[in-house]
């Protein structure tokens, strides 16, 4: 019995060329990270909100052990995209700081990854 015809495709290069574009996962305009369900950092990482809002002590464990943390409050939006809210990471010194900041204040904490298990602790800050 004769087999079939194999259909011949482009191969890796034409899978890789239909997966979405990082610009597939850039913040819609405006659009707050939680409500978006993630958002690309200044750098290019994608984060993917993983659960949220996190109790108390979960997110005062997070602050101290996530790779990364910032504050979703209005000061803390990065200047150089204007048209999308992009959380401003926290350097490892500022993070007591900014724990105390949110504790003193209405807030809720989210966790969010990136590729490689990498942990964010966003803390949304309200006024």
């Amino acid at each position: 019995m004769p087999s079939k015809p194999r259909l011949r495709t482009g191969g890796f290069a034409e899978v890789l060329a239909a997966l979405p574009s990082r610009e597939a996962h850039a913040p819609r305009s405006r659009e707050h990270p939680v409500a978006a369900g993630g958002f690309l950092d200044a750098d290019g990482c994608y984060w993917r909100l993983a659960r949220g809002p996190l109790e108390r002590r979960l997110a005062k464990r997070l602050a101290v052990g996530a790779d990364e943390m910032t504050l979703g409050d209005w000061d803390c939006w990065h200047e150089d995209f204007p048209d999308a809210l992009v959380p401003v990471l926290l350097a490892p010194e500022e993070r007591p700081a900014a724990w105390r900041k949110a504790s003193a204040e209405d807030h809720q904490a989210y966790e969010f990854r990136a590729a490689g298990g990498r942990t964010l602790l966003y803390l949304d800050v309200f006024c």
